[in-house]
C-alpha cells in the first residue's frame, strides 16, 4: 500500500512571503458550509497574517434553513459573493456557476481556489479556475463510490484530475488517487500536472468536535421534542435515488414505520426541503399509493447544524443516505444504516459500525434491529485527530505551489 506523508511529518521550507496568500473559497450545499466553518475558523485564529480568504457561494443551496443558518449559526465570514444560481438541471446549474465564479476569479486575481468535496458547485469551480490556470486546492480528495452513474463521482473524479493539490480525509482515498496515476509529487512547485496530494484527515471531524459542546449548551430540539435522555432512531432522506422514485422512498418510510412500531421507538426524519416537497406531492397524487405511517415516525423541518449534532448525539441508531451524516455517525460513535447501494465511505462499511441496504425494506429492517439488539463498540481513529483544518494550513503556507 502506497503511504503518503502527514503534512506534518512532511520537512518543507518555509516560503519568504511578500504577500498575502488571496483563496477563494467556493461553497454551495450544507455539508461544504461544515467544512468551510473549520478552514475559515483557523485562518482567522492562526494565519489572518499571510492568508486572505474570499469566499463566494453559488446559491446551490438557497433554502434559509439549509444554507443561512448555517452561515450564522457556525460563524463562517459573509460571502462576498452569492450567485443565487438555485436549483436546475445539472447542465444549466453548473453552466451558470461556471460563468459567475469566472467573472469572480477575474475580479479577485487569487493565488487559488478552494473547492470541497463533490457537487456542482465543486466541479464547477475546479473547471472555472483550471481552465483560467488558476490551481485547484480540493479538499476531501480521492473519494470513490465506484458508480459513475451517481452524478457525485463524476464531480469528485473531474475534479482531483484538474487539481494542483488534493487533500484527502483518509488513506483509502489517497489509495484511490494512486489507483488512478494521481500521485504526490516529491518535487515543488506542486502545479497541475506535478499534484501534491496529502493525509491530512477530516475537517467534519474537527468540527463536531468543535461544537458537540456548544450544541449541548445551545440546542433545545431534544428538549422542545421531548426526546431527552430516550432512545430514538434518528433518519435523513434526500439523495434523487431515494426521493425521485416514489417506489424507494415509500419503502423507506414503510421500514421506518415497521421499526418504530416493532421497538415502540421514536423516529426523527428531520426532511430536507426537496424531500418535503415529494412527500406532499406523493400524498396527494391519486395514482400512488401514500401509507402515512404512524406517530412514532415524525417529520420535522430540516434543522441546523448544532440541532443536528444533539439529534446525532442521542440516537441510537442513525439510517442515511448523505455522506456527511454517515461521518457524523461515525464521530458521535452511533452505529449507521446507509440508505444507499454503495458509499464513498467504505471503512464505514468494512469496520462493521455500518450496512448497506439501499431502499430494500426488508434490508433497512434487519440492519436496524440489529444494531439497536447489538450496537458497536469500537471507533478506531479513521479520520484523522480532529486538526485536519491546521494541516491543511501549514502545505498552503509552507509548500511551494503555482
Amino acid at each position: 500500500m502506497t503511504k503518503i506523508k502527514k503534512p506534518a511529518e512532511i520537512n518543507l521550507n518555509p516560503l519568504i512571503l511578500s504577500a498575502m496568500i488571496k483563496l477563494l473559497t467556493i461553497v454551495g450545499a450544507r455539508p461544504q458550509f461544515i467544512k468551510a466553518a473549520a478552514l475559515s475558523r483557523v485562518i482567522r485564529e492562526e494565519f489572518s497574517d499571510v492568508v486572505d480568504e474570499v469566499i463566494l457561494h453559488t446559491g446551490q443551496h438557497y433554502d434559509t434553513s439549509m444554507s443561512e443558518v448555517f452561515f450564522h449559526e457556525m460563524g463562517i465570514p459573509e460571502p462576498a459573493y452569492n450567485l443565487d444560481i438555485g436549483s436546475d438541471s445539472h447542465g444549466v446549474q453548473t453552466g451558470r456557476m461556471i460563468q459567475g465564479i469566472e467573472e469572480a476569479i477575474l475580479k479577485e486575481n487569487p493565488h487559488g481556489v478552494i473547492v470541497y468535496g463533490d457537487t456542482n458547485s465543486t466541479l464547477a469551480g475546479a473547471l472555472a479556475a483550471s481552465k483560467m490556470h488558476v490551481p485547484v486546492i480540493h479538499i476531501e480528495a480521492g473519494l470513490r463510490s465506484f458508480n459513475k452513474q451517481m452524478p457525485e463521482e463524476i464531480n469528485r473524479i473531474t475534479c482531483d484530475h484538474v487539481s494542483t493539490l488534493l487533500f484527502s480525509p483518509t488513506q483509502t482515498g489517497v489509495e484511490n488517487l494512486v489507483n488512478e496515476g494521481i500521485v504526490h509529487s516529491m518535487a515543488e512547485p506542486h502545479t497541475f500536472d506535478q499534484q501534491g496530494v496529502f493525509h491530512c484527515g477530516d475537517l467534519m471531524y474537527d468540527n463536531t468536535l468543535y461544537f458537540k459542546k456548544l450544541s449541548s449548551q445551545k440546542s433545545t430540539l431534544l428538549r422542545d421534542l421531548d426526546l431527552t435522555g430516550k432512545p430514538y432512531i434518528l433518519a435523513t432522506v434526500h439523495r434523487p435515488s431515494n426521493t425521485d422514485v416514489k417506489e424507494n422512498l415509500q419503502n423507506i418510510i414503510a421500514a421506518l414505520n415497521r421499526i418504530a412500531l416493532e421497538k415502540q421507538i421514536p423516529v426523527i426524519l428531520p426532511l430536507h426541503p426537496r424531500t418535503a416537497a415529494i412527500i406532499e406531492q406523493l400524498k396527494s397524487n391519486n395514482s400512488f399509493q401514500w401509507n402515512d405511517p404512524s406517530d412514532l415516525v415524525r417529520f420535522i423541518p430540516a434543522v441546523s447544524f448544532l440541532e443536528m449534532i444533539s439529534l446525532e448525539s442521542g440516537a441510537s441508531v442513525i439510517l442515511t443516505d448523505s455522506g456527511g451524516v454517515q461521518k457524523e455517525a461515525w464521530f458521535m460513535e452511533k452505529p449507521v444504516v446507509v440508505l444507499r447501494e454503495e458509499t464513498e465511505w467504505v471503512e464505514i462499511i468494512e469496520s462493521g459500525n455500518g450496512r448497506l441496504t439501499g431502499s430494500d425494506m426488508n434490508m433497512i429492517i434487519k440492519a436496524t434491529l440489529n444494531y439497536l439488539d447489538t450496537p458497536p463498540v469500537s471507533f478506531p481513529p479513521l479520520f484523522g485527530n480532529g486538526d485536519a483544518a491546521r494541516e491543511i494550513l501549514k502545505v498552503l503556507t509552507t509548500a511551494r505551489w503555482e
